[in-house]
């Protein structure tokens, strides 16, 4: 370890102007040092079940939490598909493997089963990890940390440098993972972002413990943990940017033929959708609704060099929308489960809505006190089905219950309840 990686060890939290102070309000503003290279150097791309089960047998071998990462190739590649996985461990070093060539990570998955798996911004990498069977029982999000700790800046670079110190490389984050061989600027950007994952980790435990907020970040890592995965979207065509101007059923049924076409010819290929046909050109269409080829063809999306045969594939959408009979057409808007938008409550329910100002309110201000997001004190949903259909009686022990029946976790329930309680009861009152 070089002199370099001891100081990022060391358990004090540092700062360089992007971490909570200090209590008497001081923080420290020693410039960065960059992170060049791996302290192993890059490791060779595991890529075949050899090198696989040596990597399997040291990480079980190894001791402590295990950083892991995941890149995607999204923007290139159709889904969200892992890449690139990356592990570091004690004990270990850092692994780079291919799920290319080893799809089935499930043997690496079950022999850290018993480890805390240490990612940032879980929530994006687990469905990826989870298709190569890798589901962790424990985890530790230094990213949801860092929002709770009340880093104004929660990235993965923004976070390495406000808390030890160092600088990690930029610029690859965004590139096309699905690239083989992958370039070794690339591997390296990689094995760094696992470097000090663990070290952060550390350091932010520490600092959640110093603010007493530990065991409330322990709750949301087990509630991430312990998730079902999610449900497949219901109707994901109407999630196509651009769709507010959309009025017209059968203007939505031309989004939805060309939606449901796009994504079949890019699964098709293996690439982004948007690679395909862009949003805006969808919408465009609708709201022409084009007669022939010759009118999309005019179309911003369809021009220049876009082929008669794509053309005519997409008018053919377009068709098939426009040969829909008035009971095929989709309805403007989905089914609501839940509050109508708060724009509508003031037209709808008065005191909804003052409930609603009351609640938002309090919880601002409490959020402001606790030093952390509001969407992270609490749900908005949660804060707006509990305004929209408030408890009978509106004392503490009704509000909790219903908070808890939206899923709050216990550390939220026992920090808002008091809040809302008494916002909602003077509003009732």
């Amino acid at each position: 370890m070089t002199d370099a990686h001891e100081t990022a060890a060391d358990s004090s939290l540092r700062t360089t102007g992007g971490a909570p102070p200090d209590d008497d309000g001081s923080s420290a503003t020693e410039a960065p040092i960059p992170l060049l290279e791996p302290r192993e150097g890059i490791p060779p791309v595991i890529a075949d079940d050899a090198a696989l089960a040596e990597t399997v047998a040291a990480f079980a071998a190894g001791s402590g939490p295990v950083a892991v990462d995941a890149e995607r190739a999204s923007g290139y590649r159709y889904g969200q598909r892992a890449y690139l996985v990356q592990l570091r461990r004690e004990g270990a070093g850092t692994a780079l493997i291919d799920p290319v060539s080893c799809p089935d990570l499930s043997a690496l998955g079950e022999a850290l089963s018993g480890a805390e798996w240490v990612l940032h911004a879980a929530t994006q990498d687990l469905p990826c990890l989870r298709e190569i069977g890798m589901v962790p029982t424990r985890l530790f999000d230094t990213e949801l940390a860092g929002r709770l700790a009340g880093f104004p800046r929660v990235g993965l670079g923004a976070m390495v440098e406000s808390v030890l110190g160092y600088v990690l490389e930029k610029g690859h984050s965004a590139v096309d993972w699905s690239t083989r061989p992958l370039p070794e600027p690339w591997l390296r950007y990689a094995a760094l972002d696992v470097e000090l994952l663990v070290d952060l980790r550390d350091a932010l435990e520490k600092e959640l413990d110093r603010q007493g907020k530990l065991d409330w970040a322990r709750q949301e890592f087990d509630a991430i943990a312990s998730a079902p995965p999610p449900e497949p979207r219901k109707d994901p065509w109407r999630r196509t940017s651009g769709m507010h101007k959309v009025r017209r059923r059968r203007q939505l049924a031309v989004v939805r033929e060309l939606w449901q076409t796009r994504d079949r010819i890019a699964q098709r290929r293996d690439v982004s959708p948007g690679k395909v046909l862009g949003d805006a050109a969808i919408v465009e269409a609708a709201l022409a609704l084009p007669a022939n080829v010759h009118a999309l063809a005019a179309l911003h999306g369809f021009g220049n060099r876009m082929g008669r045969r794509q053309l005519e594939q997409w008018q053919a959408a377009v068709d098939r929308a426009r040969a829909l009979t008035d009971a095929q057409l989709p309805q403007p808007g989905q089914p609501v489960t839940g509050p109508p938008p708060p724009r509508a409550w003031a037209d709808k329910d008065p005191q909804a809505a003052a409930r609603l100002s009351a609640a938002r309110a309090a919880v601002s201000a409490l959020a402001e006190r606790l030093n952390m997001p509001q969407e992270n004190l609490i749900s908005p949903d949660t804060v707006r089905r509990l305004c929209w259909e408030p408890p009978a009686v509106l004392d503490e022990e009704s509000v909790a219950a219903a908070l808890a029946g939206c899923g709050a976790r216990a550390w939220q329930v026992e920090q808002v309840t008091p809040v809302l309680a008494a916002a909602l009861a003077e509003q009732d009152g």
